[in-house]
Parts: C-alpha cells; structure tokens; sequence
C-alpha cells in the first residue's frame, strides 16, 4: 500500500452544490481626481482619474456576470475641485457633489468615509454627502461611545447588508447577501481637533470589526466586505493603529474580502514583499483577499471570490486579488466627463484667479534637504497673520517663528509631486499648489528646549549617515515629507552621524542621540527657558506626526482661519515672495561623505540652488525620479 488516502468521489450533494464567481471592484484615495487633470499645473494628466478608472471599471464587470463596486473612501477633498464645491458662503441646498454624482453614475454598490472626509467639519459633511445613491457606512467613528461596539451611536451607519442576485455557473439565479462594514483610522479626531474634539469619538479598526463582522453574520450575511480606509502595517502597531489592515485580516474571523487604503499604495504588489500574511501571488493578506488600488483613480482593484452555496447560504471556497493600472492610452468614460465637465470647467476659471506674483521659481525639488522660497513665503504668511492676531496681547512680546513642511517632495506621490511654478503672476490654483491641505493655522506657545525637540521629531526624516560613507540615501522613504517639519526664523545644524531621536510615529527610540546643535534665533544661542510663540497649522498643533510639545494646554487663541486663505491675503497684500534664506539650517560637515537623493527629473535645471552640496545628476531610478549624488 502506498500510505496514502484513497481518492473518494464527491458526494452528489457536493456534485450538485450551486457554484459562482463574484467580483469585487475597489477605488480608493480618489482625492476628487474625477477627470485626468493636473489642476496645479494647469494640464491633463492621463495617469489619474476616475473619469479613466471607469473604463476598467467597466471592462472588469464585463468579464463577470456578478460584480459589486464599492469605494474606500477620501473621495470628497483632495485637489483644488474639492475645495471649490466646498467653499464656504454658497447657498443651501448646495449642489450634489461633483464625486457623489460620478460615483452614482457609476453605479457604486457601497462607499466608506477616509480621514480626510473630516476636513471640512460636521457641518460641512453633513452637506457633501447628500444625494448619494448608495450607503455610505462607518463602523468606528461615533458620536457617543457605548458600553461594546455594538451599542455605539456612530456618526453614520455602521454598515449595511446589500441584497442581491447572483446568477450561477449553471445559469441559476439565487440571492445573496453582503454584509458592508466601513472603517476608518481612529486618530481622525486627533489630525482634525480643532473641529471634532467633543463632538466625535473614535475606536480602534479591529476592536470594532471583532464585533460588528459577527454581528452582520448573524444578521445573515453570506459574505462579508470590509471598506478599511488603513494601510497595510505592522501587527505590533497596537490597538490604535493607523495602518491596521494586516492586524484586521489575521484578528478577524468572517472577512471574504477587503479593500484597503489610506497609504497610497498597491496591493498586492513588490512593495510588500515580505509583509506579514502577503500572498502577492493571489493577493491575500492572511489569506483573505485583498487589494489596495493606490491613489487619484490610478488603479481599480479586482477580487474574484468562488462562491458555493450549501445549506441555503453561499461560502467563500476560494478567492484572489489583484489591481489593474491605468495606462496613458486608458481612454476616459465620455459619461462620467459629461457628467462633471460643469464642475471641471468651473474649478479651471476659479483657480485661474490672480492673487499676486512672484519674482522668483518657486519649486520644491530640494525642500527636504535645503532652505526653499516655497516653504518660507508660507511661514511668512503665517507668522504675520498670528502677529496680527496677538496684537495688545502679552504673547506679542515673544519671539514669533512659523513652522512649515515640504508637501509635496516626491515620496509616494511619484516623480511628478512636486511644486514647479515659474516666476510671474500667482494664481488660487498656485496657492493652492504651494499649500495642498485645508489646515487652519494655530499657534502654540514653546520653550527653547521643547523647540530643540521639535527638530529633532523633525530630523527623523533622514538617514543615520556614517562619516566617511559614500552613497547612502539620505532621506527615509518611510517618512511622510509632510511631517518634516522646518522652523524659519531659527537656524541650526544638523548631524547626521547619530542616530534620529524619534522614530517616524514621533516615538523616542534614541534618548542619548541629539542631532540638533547650534540653535539660534536672530543669530543669538536659544536658551532651554527661553519661550516661543511657534505659528503652525492645525494638524501639527493636534500633535500629528509624533510632535509631543504640541499639547492643548500649550495653545494660543489665533482664530481658525484656513492657511490657504491667510496665504492669498498676504500675496494680494503685495507681499512679495523672496529668495530662500540659506542660512535657516545646514547639515553638519563630513568630509569624504555622500548621499544619494531622489528628486523630480526636472530637478536638474535647478541645481544650482543646492551648489553648496555639489550635486552630481547619477541618472534616473526605475521609479522615474532622479537620482543626485550630494556632497555632505
């Protein structure tokens, strides 16, 4: 005997089981990107959209007969669209939203709320939202928190159970039913405090799904979706995590399929290799399947689940994923451009408005490693709006510098996220382009050493970069450019020869490393006593980014003007924007050393901004970005 099982045939029963395919579609992080337009820049750009999305969209549903399209969240603020349908001052009702009625063109089934969809406030939501032709579901955002998940009254319905026909391999049709689950990261009310700090409450991603996935099988779900608006991260990241898609997939029992999102990322795909649970393959995540369909419509992601029915409900046999990308010859759904062409041409006008002008590019190819003109026309902006504010007060007579970060400097947004405005007039579109986010300013009140740690939450962003090495990367990819934080009106060095004090969550990691030496504001040594007032933004004065001086009890009253506004009203005051003060920060000397840093190819018409560190072009990264070799 051969020692192993005798190979039985299947019961007739099993012969008989009715057996289907069910296809999942997921967009996530659309950003208001509906049409393939650059509106910073002014032109198309056919690598996002969901106007193109569509087209794969529709050409993912034609290979199935049974498909459901859900989104993932982040679809209502994002890009200068965005803001133009939710400035203030318009008439209530106000319109339905350009992404609400692209996405009920499209026949969404089911869509969750991301982070940034709180911006705006409640108020503004509320409005925002209306009009949608499909459940908008949110399992862990809550106006009061009960005794267990299930007793929460969240902010909207947890989640939903879809009714629907599926038609079998046989051609048989029978019902089914999906259960709908929406989550979000729970830090939303500390990135938006100043809006939602008692007034929502928030749970952690998988407190909330051990509960309520159960909960929607015993209500009678045959499959259950999660919408999780979390990236796909550590498992040792702890209850609270941000990115809690992998610890949802392996601590959830119930999931058939999740779309996740929020990083701006793809899965599956190279970047995760050797996460914990990736299938890249078969795209699962703890064998539940999974995509993550990366940003502004520039990917749909597919699962296809084998669905069997037995016991008068359907199960889960198998399942897969993957993401289809756009191409440059993805042709737009002419539907969905007609659909928001009024909108789109409305934004174009808008942000074609002068504002003020500019001597001097205004570019942010080396903001994270050299003073820039695109950082410091921002932070005098806000400096002399919180000076304004302070007037009469006793803070007024404080040193008063500004906090700024490089937003837009490469990172995941790719080769093309980048500030470029040549010399001439400003426009909104380029006010908006120099500050991408609606965050409003906020001033803090600092001592010298809490400033001295500010920085050094801030130098996290590089590598620890041994003397004498050659052609180490600087900058950790890791590091979100926008929780790099520079303080003009100070200046200092930076030694990259110790390790980072902080990690990029803001965690002490090294308590004997300090990179930061030679602190000084208006050329005099910065005293541990000495106090500060720090203007700021909203999202860094809620403490986001790992900033742990930014402490209620540390807040200045400046009003909550938007940043965008505050910067228009500087440049339309005849403000001019300066060359860069080169004498803000410098890296401590290496001799013998270098760096390689990754920047946009265009980059190279400007390197004469950064010759103190005598950059040599080394070619272009399979990314596309280009390379410089940098002489510390």
């Amino acid at each position: 005997m051969s020692g192993k099982p005798p190979v039985l045939p299947a019961s007739r029963d099993a012969q008989t089981r009715p057996r289907a395919r069910l296809r999942v579609l997921g967009t996530s992080d659309l950003h208001v990107h509906l049409l393939g337009f650059d509106y910073f820049s002014n032109r198309p750009d056919p690598h996002v959209g969901l106007a193109h999305t569509a087209t794969l969209i529709a050409a993912a549903r034609a290979e199935c007969r049974n498909s459901l399209l859900f989104d993932n969240g982040d679809f209502l603020q994002g890009n200068p669209m965005g803001d133009y349908v939710a400035r203030p001052g318009q008439p209530e009702p106000r319109p339905v939203h350009p992404a609400i009625r692209a996405m009920n063109r499209l026949h969404y089934d089911a869509a969750t709320l991301g982070n940034h969809e709180f911006n705006y406030g409640l108020e503004m939501l509320g409005g925002l939202l209306r009009g949608a032709g499909f459940p908008i579901v949110s399992a862990n955002i809550l106006r009061r928190k009960g005794a267990t998940p299930l007793e929460d009254q969240t902010y909207l319905p947890a989640d939903v159970l879809l009714q629907r026909e599926i038609v079998a391999e046989d051609g048989s049709r029978h019902p089914l039913t999906i259960g709908v689950i929406g989550l979000a990261p729970p830090q939303i009310v500390q990135w938006d405090r100043q809006l939602l700090e008692g007034v929502l409450e928030t749970r952690g991603i998988v407190e909330t799904a051990a509960i309520r996935v159960p909960a929607l099988r015993a209500a009678g779900a045959d499959i259950v979706v999660a919408l999780s608006h979390s990236g796909i991260g550590a498992l040792e990241e702890g209850a609270w995590s941000e990115n809690a898609t992998t610890a949802l997939a392996q601590q959830v029992p119930g999931l058939d399929a999740i779309i996740a999102g929020h990083s701006h990322l793809v899965f599956p795909s190279p970047a995760f290799e050797g996460s914990a649970g990736a299938d890249l393959a078969q795209g699962l995540l703890f064998g539940v399947p999974t995509v993550m369909p990366g940003f502004y419509g520039s990917h749909l992601g597919v699962i296809d689940l084998e669905l069997e029915r037995r016991e008068g409900r359907w199960h889960r046999v198998a399942g897969r994923g993957e993401t289809r990308a756009l191409t440059p010859s993805t042709p737009p759904d002419p539907a969905v451009v007609e659909e928001v062409r009024p909108d789109h041409e409305a934004t174009i006008a808008h942000a074609r408005r002068t504002v003020g002008r500019t001597a001097v590019a205004l570019n942010s190819y080396f903001a994270t490693v050299w003073p820039s003109a695109v950082l410091g026309i921002v932070a005098e902006a806000q400096a002399v709006h919180v000076a304004r504010q302070l007037q009469g007060r006793p803070e007024a007579a404080l040193p008063l510098i500004s906090a700024v970060s490089p937003f837009k400097a490469g990172g995941r947004g790719g080769p093309g996220n980048y500030t470029d405005i040549p010399p001439g007039d400003l426009a909104l579109r380029h006010v908006a382009d120099l500050y991408i986010f609606p965050n409003t300013i906020a001033a803090l009140r600092l001592t010298g050493a809490e400033l001295a740690d500010w920085l050094e939450n801030s130098a996290g962003i590089f590598h620890q970069i041994p003397p004498g090495s050659r052609d180490l990367p600087l900058i950790d990819e890791d590091f979100p450019s926008y929780n790099h934080d520079r303080i003009l009106g100070l200046s200092f060095a930076i030694d990259l020869s110790v390790p980072a004090r902080y990690d990029r969550h803001g965690l002490l990691c090294h308590p004997e490393a300090r990179r930061i030496h030679d602190l000084r504001w208006l050329g005099r040594p910065v005293t541990a006593e000495q106090n500060f007032v720090l203007a700021t933004n909203s999202y860094r004065a809620a403490g986001c980014g790992g900033y742990g001086g930014a402490r209620p009890e540390r807040l200045i009253d400046v009003g909550r003007m938007p940043i965008r506004e505050i910067l228009i009203r500087h440049l339309s005051e005849g403000n001019h924007v300066r060359p860069p003060d080169s004498h803000t920060f410098r890296f401590a000397p290496m001799p013998g050393t270098t760096v390689t840093f990754d920047t946009a190819p265009a980059a190279l018409a400007h390197m004469d901004s950064v010759a103190a560190l005598r950059p040599e072009p080394m070619g272009l990264t399979r990314d596309g970005f280009a390379r410089f070799r940098l002489h510390l």
